[in-house]
Formats: C-alpha cells, sequence, structure tokens
C-alpha cells in the first residue's frame, strides 16, 4: 500500500488561511468599534489589508499544494 506525502507548503497555506481569517475579523470589528483612543493612521485600516493579504496568499498556496485527490502526485513506496 502507497502512503501519500502532503507538502508542507498545504499547511503553511492554511495557517496562512487562518491568521488572514482572524486578523480579516478583527479589523472589520474595528471598523465597526472604533476605539476611543485611535493610533496614528488608524485610517488606513491595516487590519484588514494585512487580513485580506493573508487570506489570500494563503488560498494560492492551499490550492496550488492541495493533496491530489485521484492519488496521483507523490507516493512513497512501502520499505
Amino acid at each position: 500500500m502507497a502512503r501519500h506525502l502532503v507538502s508542507i507548503w498545504f499547511f503553511i497555506g492554511l495557517l496562512l488561511d487562518i491568521y488572514g481569517v482572524l486578523i480579516l475579523g478583527w479589523g472589520i470589528y474595528e471598523l465597526i468599534h472604533p476605539s476611543n483612543h485611535p493610533v496614528k493612521m488608524d485610517y488606513l485600516h491595516a487590519g484588514i489589508w494585512w487580513g485580506i493579504v493573508l487570506l489570500l496568499l494563503g488560498l494560492a498556496y492551499t490550492v496550488k499544494f492541495a493533496p491530489a485527490k485521484d492519488g496521483s502526485n507523490h507516493h512513497v513506496s512501502p520499505d
């Protein structure tokens, strides 16, 4: 029986997706509920931008390095 290897980049993509969703969610929360003491350049909404960037980058890695459903990518023969 052959084992299927999954690229580490697939898991890095999942991690970037998770971070992107969390940061984007926090950025949207901050947009809806602004702070009483905003930081300088708060109007740029960095949390929203970085959340989108991480989410898109993570999706790209996840799709590109997703394990094949037909089992045709990397196989390791049993020893």
